[in-house]
């Protein structure tokens, strides 16, 4: 009976619900409040949807209200796109919030360029209105649209997509990607490029990137260097270090300011076996998932590397396996593995460079340097290949954790290397590597006149600045003056000091005091 009776009275309440009116409001009087007042979307490309912003309504009063309109400035014909309340639109009519309570407004926009201006560049603004006459309210929206440069596979008639094989014709290994055309191997600075799968350069073909050049990458993509193709990234010095007017930048396609050290965002610069003659300077390289990927020597130099700064990858900065790299004056930071892998033996030139790891984004197991001269393909599979040299001079070598460099050898292949005049963070305080001759510091054929275990005194390792302090870094006066005299200029443009030269990839100068 008591179950009946129960019954009876929820399909009671549940009738009246279904008979009474929506809650009783009064008309709005132009009393909302905004978590903002105005609404900056980030840059965006042209043609590509922003993210979602959101705006927050407050209703202060005692009372339900109903909002008569809320609408875009310019109506239907708004580039940008609303979502009221969890409901998608651009123009919506009697919006009720409940007394002291508040809805969201989600804000998203997408912008064709060529349809606004001539320019490559410009504001696109509209406002949210909130009623009218005298009881109207007003949210500015401002948006930076930038013009590029799309770079992206060729999808067929039939439904599928570009792609290129990176196996055999009978063992295809297929990844999203396009060669370049011959008229595509010159990137310029007239707008930023956006590239979408992988963008190869046919064997034979050398890409030029000019002073100046952007180049964005989407998720899972990069540049491919094929076998006998080149790729060459010249910039110039800036006179502006915030602007880096010159510099080349290679990057991912997020434009907004929270993405801007944000690792893995896209793949990698691969530079397959068999390319050759590949140069960056005045380069920098940001937030893939390894910076530069480089395999292979056809016995020249494969890879030169002047002025040139890898920050936040996500596996590793620098990869070669059997690789030609010269580089100077460059500083690779922050990685989920190592800044520099040298893997596989060859040729290894490293002057006045700076490789620290102070990743903080998971738990980091390398070194920040490594060197080996074997490759474990699969189970009971080993590659060996001689490291015929590799000499790091004037280097800084520094990290988080207590070793900073690792050395793994395989008996049957060389393995050479010098560290002369380089300031180097290895702390072994349980004697793991007590008697490994790999490790002994004091033999100068390997460490030559070295400084162990002080702090470089990086200015501010979580805004990737290297710079070092004058007066308390390790690494002050302790290079060796005939190398620095091949590298007169520092990372900054700063004169070395002719006698008593810093390690790195900077000199060090006196750090501005904080308020």
């Amino acid at each position: 009976m008591k179950y009946v009776y129960g019954l009876l009275v929820i399909s009671a309440v549940l009738l009246w619900s279904s008979c009474r009116n929506d809650f009783e409001t009064t008309p709005s009087t132009g009393n909302l409040e905004f978590s903002k007042d105005t609404i900056f979307l980030d840059t965006v490309f042209s043609n590509i949807g922003s993210s979602t912003y959101n705006l927050k309504v407050y209703n202060r009063s005692s009372e339900d209200i109903n909002i008569p309109s809320v609408r875009l400035g310019q109506g239907e014909n708004s580039n940008y796109r609303l979502n009221v309340d969890g409901i998608p639109g651009k123009v919506f009519e009697n919006v009720q919030i409940m007394a002291k309570d508040s809805i969201f407004i989600f804000i998203e926009t997408t912008v064709d360029v060529t349809t606004q201006t001539n320019n490559t560049q410009f504001l696109y603004t509209d406002q949210i209105v909130f009623d009218s006459g005298a009881n109207e309210q007003k949210v500015e929206l401002v948006t930076l649209i930038q013009d590029a440069v799309f770079l992206f596979p060729e999808k067929y008639p039939d439904g599928t997509t570009e792609t290129l094989n990176l196996g055999t014709a009978e063992e295809p290994l297929l990844i999203y990607g396009f060669f370049l055309d011959d008229s595509e191997l010159t990137f310029t600075n007239d707008k930023p490029y956006v590239i979408y799968g992988y963008a190869a350069v046919a064997a034979g073909k050398t890409l030029n990137v000019q002073p100046g050049a952007r180049i964005h990458f989407h998720s899972g993509s990069g540049i491919l260097v094929a076998n006998t193709a080149s790729f060459k990234a010249n910039g110039a010095p800036s006179s502006d270090p915030e602007l880096m007017e010159n510099q080349i930048v290679f990057e991912g396609d997020r434009l907004e300011p929270s993405f801007s050290d944000i690792p893995g965002q896209w793949g990698t610069i691969w530079l397959t076996n068999g390319s050759t003659n590949n140069e960056l300077s005045y380069t920098t390289i940001k937030n893939g998932i390894v910076g530069l990927l480089m395999e292979g020597n056809d016995g020249d130099r494969t890879l030169t590397l002047n002025n040139v700064e890898i920050y936040n990858s996500s596996n590793v900065g620098l990869l070669a396996r059997t690789g030609d790299v010269y580089a100077e004056n460059m500083v690779i930071a922050n990685a989920g593995q190592s800044v520099l892998a040298c893997s596989l033996g060859g040729r290894y030139t490293f002057n006045h460079c700076t490789f620290g790891n102070y990743w903080v984004n998971s738990f980091r197991s390398f070194p920040s340097v490594t060197l080996d001269n074997f490759l474990q393909v699969s189970e009971g599979e080993l590659l060996i290949a001689d490291l015929e040299e590799a000499n790091f001079n004037n280097c800084i070598i520094y990290g988080s954790e207590q070793r900073e460099l690792g050395l793994a050898k395989e008996a049957g292949a060389a393995f050479n290397f010098n560290f002369n005049h380089s300031l180097i963070r290895f702390e072994d305080p349980q004697g793991n590597f007590e008697g490994n001759p790999d490790y002994n510091f004091s033999n100068a054929s390997l460490y030559t006149s070295c400084t162990f275990n002080q702090d470089p005194s990086f200015q501010e390792v979580t805004l990737n600045n290297y710079n070092i302090e004058t007066g308390t870094s390790g690494a002050e006066d302790i290079a060796d003056p005939s190398v620095s005299a091949q590298v007169p200029f520092d990372l900054s443009g700063i004169l070395r000091s002719a006698t008593a030269p810093d390690a790195g990839a900077y000199e060090s100068t006196v750090f501005p005091i904080e308020d």
